[in-house]
């Protein structure tokens, strides 16, 4: 009997003693608490630097309207002014959330995305971008009972949808190298001869022709910043224009994009003089271009991104100058 109840009992499992203070290894194990999101993180988010991208078309539209002879509605180019900018805050926040739940921005070399960072939820971010396509629409709508110009109504949701589908949606054709063709179409020529046209009911040549300039320099913005996360983009599997034709291509394709307005400044300077000083901006072009080609580290690009938008905005500026001096 003492036999089998020795071997029927079991030795109690040693529980191994916390070595150490366990309090102090507890916190040391937990990941780090991300700190919490501020009104600044929010206004990085929606990537201020870009909107001269959206401000350039507005002011040669308004000034092509001002040249023909309609007279400054400023009510109308105010208008037009809120809904570019509404959009283009609205596709930053709408690349933040899309790129953000996909993973492309995890090793982002520019600032550090809201929803990657995971210090916004990815439903706040996308409920930001929704509420900035919903002030471009009201106001869309707006311009359009004024106007009469109903077809217009169509133009604005090819825009928002263009917009979103941009990184959203399951196929994104800014994955498949399309982002610059659409950037191209909707900061140049749409944005531009739409301002135009809801001032005047025209599409004066005053309009098309700078808005092929606004364009190129949108592209060109496009593909610095797609240069800068060439690295990440490859390994992410966004297929960029950039990452499909390589670097030196599109080096050389951004040096076009750059001066593509300076070869439409004699078109314009003939009949308004002062097209001439928007030579200047070279000044900034050729800056950012230099850096374009031989910058060493992907961060260097910031600073011809930030320099490539001061150009649209600068060249766009002069422009509504030529216009208005006339």
């Amino acid at each position: 009997m003492a036999a089998s109840r020795k071997t029927s009992r079991k030795p109690a499992a040693k529980r191994s003693a916390p070595r150490g203070n366990p309090a102090k290894a507890r916190v040391s194990s937990a990941p780090p608490k991300p700190a919490p999101v501020t009104a600044r993180d929010w206004i990085g988010a929606a990537r201020l630097r870009t909107l001269p991208l959206a401000i350039s078309p507005i002011l040669v539209g308004t000034g092509a309207a001002i040249a023909v002879g309609a007279g400054f509605h400023w009510v109308l180019a105010l208008c037009c002014l809120v809904v570019a900018v509404s959009l283009q805050i609205a596709v930053n926040f709408a690349n933040d959330y899309s790129d953000g739940i996909r993973g492309t921005d995890d090793h982002r070399v520019g600032p550090t995305r809201l929803t990657a960072s995971g210090r916004v939820t990815p439903r706040a971010v996308l409920t930001a971008a929704l509420i900035f396509f919903a002030i471009a629409a009201l106001v869309g709508i707006a311009v359009v009972i004024r106007t009469q110009f109903w077809w217009l109504l169509a133009v604005g949701v090819v825009c928002i949808v263009a917009a979103w589908f941009y990184t959203g949606g399951k196929r994104p054709y800014g994955y498949f190298g399309l982002g610059e063709l659409f950037v191209f179409v909707f900061f140049g020529p749409v944005a531009t001869i739409g301002t135009t046209y809801v001032q005047t009911g025209s599409v004066p040549q005053e309009s098309w022709v700078p808005s092929i300039a606004v364009g190129a320099l949108a592209c060109g913005v496009l593909i610095t910043n797609n240069l800068r996360d060439i690295a990440q983009d490859r390994v992410a599997g966004k297929r960029t224009l950039t990452v499909l034709i390589g670097k030196r291509a599109s080096q050389v394709l951004y040096t076009v994009f750059m001066l593509v307005p300076f070869a439409v400044v004699p078109v314009l300077g003939v009949v308004y003089p002062v097209a001439w000083l928007s030579l200047l901006v070279l000044l900034v072009t050729l800056s950012a271009t230099l850096i374009v080609w031989t910058y060493r580290t992907a961060r260097e690009l910031i600073v011809a991104l930030q320099l490539s938008s001061v150009a649209s905005l600068a060249w766009s500026g002069f422009i509504l100058w030529a216009y208005v001096a006339v």
